[in-house]
Order: structure tokens, then sequence, then C-alpha cells
């Protein structure tokens, strides 16, 4: 299937590893131009253009809206962020609660802000965050995480209402388990608070899965591809669940 995508410019945000990397590589194979941004500055595949940027701070922020008025032409945006440390909703200090949500939530917002006048003047465009299944169903032990992506999914279903009929789509694309580092760290984290090991922690939460494993990052970047693609335009302010089966909710 031709996803019509070839030549359209994509701006992927964390995407030196794991499900960034994902999906850039996914775009890129589908022939988009891929700006991979990440702290790192390292992109997935030779083919893309690696841009070095923490958008944890305004200064990170800025150089990426300065580089999209320099290109004048966004097409694609795929907003992916890591994740705050893992803990309770309780007891979190108001700083904290700032810097998270300063971090997880504002660049997409101001990122998004920058690309969408050219995607509403080409009447063309597709904005796309990746989250998490939590935004659905809270992840025990994540509140921060659970809080701040929240609020992305908020804000992304009310942009996916004002920019539809200018031709411009919004979606969330929500992840469950992949075998990814931030999995892996967070496996690690409960198996040594609760005594286990990373092979029992894993099994445990398999079965809990339908699919019966953790889900392979590639899969991921498959949606996102189809997502940002012109098969999709009827698709908007949609929340895609990729997760194995792993909600059991309606």
């Amino acid at each position: 299937m031709d996803l019509g995508i070839a030549g359209k410019r994509a701006l992927v945000l964390g995407a030196s590893k794991g499900l960034g990397a994902a999906s850039a590589r996914a775009l890129l194979t589908e022939g988009a131009q891929v700006y991979a941004v990440s702290r790192s500055g390292t992109a997935p595949d030779p083919g893309m253009t690696a841009i070095a940027a923490n958008l944890s701070d305004a200064d990170g922020v800025r150089q990426i809206i300065d580089l999209v008025e320099r290109l004048g032409q966004i097409d694609i945006l795929v907003a992916n962020s890591g994740g705050p440390r893992p803990g309770p909703a309780r007891g979190v200090a108001s700083t904290e609660w700032r810097t998270s949500f300063e971090a997880m939530a504002v660049p997409f917002f101001r990122i998004a802000d920058a690309v969408l006048p050219s995607m509403i003047a080409a009447g063309w465009g597709r904005i796309i965050t990746i989250a998490s299944t939590s935004v659905v169903q809270p992840i025990p032990g994540l509140g921060i995480s659970n809080t701040v992506r929240g609020a992305v999914a908020g804000w992304s279903k009310t942009l996916a209402n004002e920019v539809a009929p200018m031709g411009v789509t919004v979606n969330m694309i929500l992840p469950g388990r992949f075998d990814t580092d931030r999995v892996r760290e967070l496996d690690g984290a409960r198996a040594k608070a609760e005594g286990l090991s990373m092979n029992q922690v894993k099994a445990e939460v398999i079965r809990g899965i339908p699919v019966g494993r953790y889900g392979d990052a590639d899969e991921l970047g498959a949606v996102v591809a189809f997502v940002a693609s012109r098969h999709a335009a009827y698709i908007t302010g949609s929340m895609l669940r990729v997760d194995g089966g792993g909600i059991r909710s309606l």
C-alpha cells in the first residue's frame, strides 16, 4: 500500500531510540524526509537529518521552533518524549509537577503551534502524539506520567476539533508494554522494589497481555506511519491503543 507520504517533511521528537526511533524509521521507509530530534543528536538511520536539542528546557524548544521557521514546511509532527520518574501521585512537590509538565507537555504545545500555520496553508497535516495506555487506565506507580499524559490527551482532542476543517488531523497513539529501554527501566525498578528477578516481573506482566508478549517497537512505528498517511485522513481526535489487548475496558 502506498501511504502517500513520500517527500513529506516529518519532524520526530525523541527519535534516537525506542518508539520514537521506530516511528522515524517507518516514516523514512515510506519516503518521508525525516528530521530526528534527540538530546544526543543521534538519528536511528543515516538517511535522516539528526538534530540535537533538549526539549525539557526552553532553549531547546526555541531551537526546534527556529528550525521549523527556517524550513518553512513541516507536514508531519510526531510528538514523543521520555517519561518522568516512577512514584505515587501524592506527595509530589509543586516544583516537580511544574518541571514535569514543562518537559512532557509544553514542548508539544509550542512545537505544534509552530508547524500548524504551514499545515493549514497547505490544507494537509498530521500531528501524532505518542503517549501511553495510562491515558485510558492509569498505571500504578506512575503518578506523574499518568497525570501529565492525561493533560496532553485533553489538548490533543481539543486541537483536533479546531483544525479538522483545515485538513489537519491530530491523534494520539497509546502504546502498551513494548520492549524498550524505558520499559526495561520500569521493570527493573519494580524488580528491585519487590525483590524479584527481571524475568519474574516480565512474566507477570505478560500474563495480563492477551497476545502473550511485549510489543516490538517497529510494530508501533507502522501504526504511526499509517496514521500519518493519506489513507488516514478521516481519523482525527482519536486515541489508538497499540497494546496487545492489555486494556480490557471497552
